[in-house]
């Protein structure tokens, strides 16, 4: 089975036996996949040696080679990155009212963290799910996206929330 079908089976599977603990389960198992992930990368480029202008590329090469899907990688106001892409593959488009990539923020933050050796939280701020053109994953540290979290639910935009 490819990795868009488990990911499917498995937000199926949440969503009608326990939907209550589908994002909880699905963040945790994402952050349990996030050694390994990172461990697989680890083996074809050393993150000691990778120079900043070259990690979005490689980077990008790495998840679409791992069926992820491709990214962009841009800095977003003051301490955050933006992993950008229009064909990330826990997506369904159009399917959800908010964001739904809940195993990849996970798995990117631990992925993340462990590549810049701090820690790191993500949070998925536009989704195709919800019929967005892209998935946008922010990347900062959890104080910074636990302001930007804080702003939105209380109506700005993550944009603002950056400033």
């Amino acid at each position: 089975m490819t990795v868009p079908g488990i990911l499917r089976r498995l937000h199926a599977s949440l969503a009608a036996h326990a939907p209550d603990q589908l994002i909880a389960i699905l963040q945790e198992s994402g952050y349990a996949a996030g050694e390994g992930l990172y461990q697989r990368f680890a083996a074809t480029n050393n993150p000691a040696d990778l120079d900043a202008a070259v990690l979005a590329d490689t980077l990008s090469e790495f998840f679409t080679s791992g069926g992820w899907g491709s990214v962009t990688i841009t800095p977003v106001g003051t301490g955050a990155l933006a992993l950008d892409s229009a064909d990330w593959v826990e997506a369904e488009p159009g399917t959800a009212p908010s964001p739904m990539c809940f195993f990849s923020a996970g798995m990117l933050a631990d992925f993340l963290g462990r590549l810049s050796d701090e820690t790191v939280a993500v949070m998925e701020v536009e989704c195709r799910s919800r019929g967005d053109a892209r998935c946008r994953f922010l990347s900062a540290t959890p104080e910074v996206l636990e302001k930007v979290y804080v702003e939105m639910t209380a109506g700005r935009t993550y944009e603002e929330a950056l400033k």
